[in-house]
């Protein structure tokens, strides 16, 4: 297919040149259009609209006639239609970010433009053509509350929301002597513990403020006279408006100690959690997070002279039923850290606290009263509110976005995984998936939590806004409809500047190369030994590899459909090539379906069972149950690398991929899916490789060509792990991260209140939606009543002695200072 710059100019629109496309087609295109209606209504994705336009082209010269031509790039870049017999409406998305909506008349080919509602309601119209037609059907218009914000324009800029509201700040202290009180208002409210942290408070106007800088300029007057202009020339020019040096500026400026982040579905703990129900990735980035955040403030508060000291709490769901785990402690420490703790607050119902694990699709009827609990408890340690508040997925964002609304914290969201975008066509299939997982109220959930944001972390471009093909997970919250229950016309904007990437590291701690012997968990060497190799099965491990010389593909995750383990086994058993090449360890989930309470985890363990008495992969393949142990998990990445095998992440779509970045921080090659997150970590061929998940075949030769490769080139292993390290140490470190994380607290802080009034409108219209709609909507989420018991004071529950010391917070006081 030729290029689109090389067939539409960039002004044009697709509703102006689809006509003279039609036309120069105009044979074919019946025909095509007729064979989308034969089906009557229905939804076609693009390899559906290519797959019917091919059967009817016969001729090979006339199809790729087509497809070169502007025809072939708008249906292309279409990602959707409706047939609503005799239009045919499209959802066209020429880049990432941009959309247009047009239908087409079957009978005359004759092109009209649509908004997102329009389109909307032809979708409806498929499934529920009383709503699609009802004029007071509810409709969701949140751009509508962004009349006064300042948008990006370009693909290219979005996720760098930080410097483009650093330039926007800049231009408008510049130019608007007003909006200089705004910075001075804001510097003589930066206190901590009752002190003025940079401007006293009798410098409250502009002018007092400048007075005061002309006498402290005053001593230039102890230079000798003739220092050369130039030795300070530079000094001078720094106090002019620029945007660089306001992010510095605002990183500089002592406005956040005390954070409070949510993590509150599974089980979250430092040990023993990995691979419990709805416990992965996030329960790890979280505390990895934790460590990071506070070295960088500790860095901070040194530099800017103050000796205050951080407290960072993690709240999550305290679980009396605790499976061996710490789940049921209420206060825990955070390991390598000195300042921050896990603050656990129970779920409770009318009858008292539930004891037991909750699904996070579950979760909802006991959000509200969660989040009015863990604000106390937070109140209370702190003594006073939060500096910064961060939400982890749909459940800890909605609370967190409770919170800080409450309380006027500055708000972050991380989103991890929006479920939308998981389960094709969630939105328009919502009344049948709603008894299983209630999306009903997690999409509602989501589109609060992500509107009433300050900011919005994410780990790579490709979450916010795709690639070139595929939507990202926040662009297919712009437009969408739940038919019978609301219409999204205006979700989010990708371009809004609260969307910022911040890609997460590893802790280089525990994942470190393999080549680092000294450093190496050695005593972890001889039970990963049996645990790979032993021809024994039990609880832990079954199947056996019959040929231990070969190198081992290895793969780690929660078995659930979206992490495709399954699949993976699935391409091993079909690829004889790579049987010979290699064997398969994969490391996830239980063996017995009934020791799982997910629904969906119980469906993959039944399907490994048969695709391993299948493909008769026993001798091949050992698959291990979910460990829990980083360090071990950590060595196990390494021993591999020493056999000079690869991890193979096969998902079909992952967020980021935290294995991806833990398995090249140990230096072994890896395979990752292309779909999400690791297509922007990996540059295929140098740092890694790029699978896709949607095409076994071709992934299976992959991986057989790379180890027949390395048969042949003594070197080419090496180079390949290489590449991943150094990708690793120029990108996707923690240090990195919380770099941007904490410049994005201090600018949004500014940034609410250059944009206060706007905030307020959209808070209200938010606090609306939720009172009237989302509280209907998890009042039809059932409860879960079973081993509940009347509400105890649960064991190690903190209690305080009145003081009237600001200098020292209740966590201080019982852990040090």
């Amino acid at each position: 297919m030729a290029s689109s710059s090389s067939i539409m100019k960039r002004s044009e629109s697709i509703v102006d040149t689809m006509p003279e496309a039609l036309r120069q087609s105009r044979y074919h295109m019946k025909k095509c259009f007729l064979k989308y209606l034969e089906k009557g209504k229905r939804m076609m994705k693009l390899h559906h609209l290519m797959q019917e336009m091919e059967s009817v082209i016969e001729d090979k010269d006339e199809k790729a006639q087509v497809l070169e031509g502007l025809l072939g790039y708008i249906l292309c870049t279409t990602q959707e239609a409706a047939i609503v017999p005799p239009y045919i409406a499209f959802a066209i998305r020429p880049n990432p970010g941009f959309w247009e909506f047009v239908k087409v008349n079957s009978n005359d080919l004759s092109v009209e433009g649509i908004t997102a509602t329009d389109y909307l309601k032809f979708k409806e119209s498929i499934v529920d053509e009383t709503w699609a037609n009802d004029e007071n059907a509810l409709e969701l218009d949140f751009g509508s509350m962004d009349f006064k914000s300042p948008t990006m324009s370009l693909s290219s800029s979005i996720g760098h929301g930080v410097n483009f509201a650093s330039k926007f700040i800049t231009s408008k202290l510049y130019a608007q002597s007003g909006s200089q009180q705004l910075l001075v208002d804001y510097l003589v409210s930066l206190d901590h513990q009752g002190e003025n942290l940079m401007v006293n408070e009798t410098l409250n106007t502009v002018s007092k403020l400048q007075a005061a800088l002309i006498v402290a300029h005053a001593a230039l007057s102890s230079l000798p006279n003739d220092t050369p202009y130039q030795s300070f020339e530079l000094r001078f020019k720094q106090w002019a408006p620029d945007p660089v040096n306001l992010e510095k500026f605002f990183s500089r400026v002592p406005s956040i100690f005390n954070v409070v982040l949510f993590s509150i579905h599974g089980y979250f703990g430092q040990s023993n959690v990995l691979g419990l129900p709805d416990t992965g990735g996030q329960v790890v980035y979280v505390l990895d997070q934790v460590v990071a955040l506070e070295e960088e403030l500790l860095l901070r508060i040194k530099q800017q002279g103050l000796s205050f000291k951080p407290q960072i709490i993690v709240v999550a769901r305290l679980l009396p039923d605790a499976k061996g785990t710490k789940c049921n402690q209420v206060l825990e420490p955070v390991m390598k850290t000195k300042h921050s703790h896990i603050v656990r607050v129970p779920f409770r119902t009318e009858k008292g606290i539930l004891r037991k694990w909750v699904s996070r699709f579950d979760i909802y009827p006991y959000l509200e009263k969660f989040t009015q609990d863990a604000s106390a408890k937070v109140l209370e340690m702190m003594e006073g509110k939060p500096d910064l508040i961060i939400g982890n997925y749909t459940d800890g964002n909605l609370v967190a976005s409770l919170m800080a609304n409450k309380l006027g914290t500055t708000l972050g969201t991380i989103a991890h995984a929006l479920e939308k975008t998981k389960y094709e066509d969630s939105d328009m299939k919502w009344k049948q998936l709603d008894p299983k997982y209630h999306f009903s109220c997690q999409f509602t959930a989501d589109m609060i939590a992500m509107n009433s944001a300050d900011f919005i972390i994410t780990s790579t471009f490709q979450e916010i806004a795709g690639s070139k093909d595929r939507p990202g997970q926040y662009e297919s919250h712009e437009a969408f409809t739940l038919p019978g229950l609301y219409r999204v016309v205006s979700g989010i904007n990708v371009f809004d500047p609260k969307f910022n990437i911040a890609s997460p590291g590893a802790d280089q701690t525990v994942y470190f190369p393999y080549t680092e012997t000294q450093k190496r968990f050695t005593s972890f060497q001889p039970a990963i030994e049996e645990l790979l190799f032993s021809k024994v099965e039990n609880d832990e491990h079954i199947g056996y590899l019959e040929d231990k010389t070969k190198p081992i593909i290895f793969s780690m995750a929660r078995l659930d459909t979206v992490k495709n383990i399954t699949g993976l086994t699935e391409w091993f058993g079909q690829n004889k090539r790579l049987r010979s090449l290699v064997n398969l360890v994969i490391v996830a989930g239980f063996f017995n379906p009934s020791k799982s309470k997910d629904r969906e985890e119980m469906a993959e363990i039944k399907n490994m069972h048969l695709l391993i008495e299948k493909y008769e992969l026993k001798g091949q393949i050992r698959w291990i149950a979910a460990q829990t142990d980083r360090n071990r998990n950590s060595e196990l990445y390494r021993f591999i690398a020493d056999s000079k095998g690869a991890f193979v992440q096969p998902a079909l779509y992952e967020a980021f991929g935290l294995t991806v970045i833990e398995a090249m921080n140990c230096g072994l090659p890896t395979f990752a899916t292309n779909q999400g997150g690791p297509a922007e970590i990996i540059v295929d061929g140098v740092s890694g490789f790029q699978i896709d998940p949607n095409n076994g075949d071709e992934s299976s030769n992959k991986i057989a060509d790379f180890f027949q490769k390395c048969k042949e080139d003594d070197g080419y292993w090496s180079r390949i792990s290489d590449g991943g390290l150094q990708r690793i140490y120029e990108c996707y470190t923690w240090k990195i991260y919380a770099n941007k994380v904490l410049n994005m607290g201090n600018i949004y802080e500014f940034w609410k209140r250059i944009n206060k009034e706007q905030k307020e409108a959209k808070q209200r219209y938010i606090e609306l939606f939720y009172n009237l709609h989302y509280k209907n909507l998890v009042r039809t989420v059932p409860i879960a009543t079973d081993e509940v018991q009347s509400a105890p004071v649960p064991k190690g529950k903190l209690t305080t002695t009145p003081t009237t010391r600001r200098s020292q917070s209740t966590l201080q006081r019982l852990f040090g200072a």
